[in-house]
């Protein structure tokens, strides 16, 4: 089963995957999603709590969530969603993607919000691999990223960054990325290893507070553990 995981806890070879974890830091999810062509208006930022106040210090808007979670009910959760609920974009994680749910979940928060961040520029990794995957489904999605050169070698870089050290095996790797996204005023998760997008809240106008409650819920239900963390996509204070 492919798993991702944020604050790494081994040592040793980026080389032993296909496509590394990435420690769950919003310097190297900006970093990242830059060098492929997110316009440099728009930035990852950290959660630091749940409370308003800490909420209120968040640069706005903010148009997706990234969350970073181990999941303890594993095979409930990739039961879950509907091939046929329509997003912008939803792509599988399957595969030789094994480690690729941070890449996958940037993808899906960025593809879902293009009218919000005015487009992405066409020639950039983003803009191309979007070009030639959008009549596309998940599942070939999922071989098209996998067969994209341009995307792993920056993913390969970035999953060398970070203050924690690189797993070396597959059973080291226990957390996993998801993205929350606003779809015609509903709240979808989107998650590579669902059978589709999943639809968590028929009315939501916040992203952020919307994710934080069903987080809340799946932690009272027991299907996460506590060691978690979240990331948005908000403007980017220092952008240009």
């Amino acid at each position: 089963s492919a798993v991702c995981k944020g604050r790494r806890a081994a040592a040793p070879t980026a080389m032993s995957f296909h496509w590394p974890p990435l420690e769950s830091n919003p310097e190297i999810f900006s970093d990242y999603m830059h060098t492929v062509g997110l316009p440099a208006q728009w930035a990852f930022g950290e959660v630091f709590g749940f409370d308003e106040d800490l909420l209120a210090f968040l640069p706005q808007p903010v148009i997706a969530v990234v969350a970073n979670v181990e999941r303890l009910k594993k095979q409930e959760e990739k039961a879950r969603g509907d091939p046929a609920l329509p997003v912008q974009f939803y792509m599988k994680q399957t595969g030789n993607l094994d480690n690729a749910c941070g890449v996958i979940a940037c993808v899906h928060a960025v593809y879902n919000n293009l009218a919000a961040m005015g487009g992405l520029p066409e020639q950039s990794v983003l803009g191309k691999h979007l070009a030639a995957t959008s009549a596309m489904t998940p599942e070939e999605r999922a071989a098209a990223l996998d067969s994209n050169t341009d995307f792993q070698a920056v993913h390969v870089s970035k999953a060398a960054e970070g203050d924690s050290a690189q797993p070396s095996e597959q059973s080291d790797v226990r957390h996993h990325f998801v993205a929350f996204v606003l779809v015609d005023g509903k709240l979808v998760e989107l998650d590579g290893t669902k059978a589709g997008p999943l639809l968590v809240a028929e009315s939501c106008d916040d992203v952020l507070r919307g994710t934080i409650e069903v987080i809340k819920q799946r932690l009272e239900a027991g299907e996460y553990s506590d060691r978690l963390s979240l990331m948005t996509l908000n403007a980017n204070p220092d952008g240009m």
